[in-house]
């Protein structure tokens, strides 16, 4: 997610490399925020070969947001 969320969009490909996963693992993982609506996925045609582009919807951001902030008051107690 936070690949997405400090990016407009990314591939399929560049997230891969991003993440040094496999194509399997990443498709398992993407397919679980986006039934969450976390991100919104559009497909399109560049030059004729398929482009698949991932975007953190407002949903995804705020649920990332939270996540952060409650890491930092775990971290913070810590302390």
């Amino acid at each position: 997610m936070s690949a997405l969320v400090v990016n407009d969009h990314l591939d399929f490909n560049s997230l891969k490399e991003l993440l040094e996963v496999t194509d399997g693992n990443l498709a398992t993982h993407l397919k679980k925020l986006e039934k969450e609506d976390f991100i919104r996925v559009e497909k399109t045609f560049i030059d004729r070969k398929p482009n698949t582009k991932y975007l953190a919807t407002k949903e995804g951001k705020q649920a990332f947001t939270q996540h952060l902030n409650v890491m930092e008051q775990i971290i913070n107690q810590q302390k």
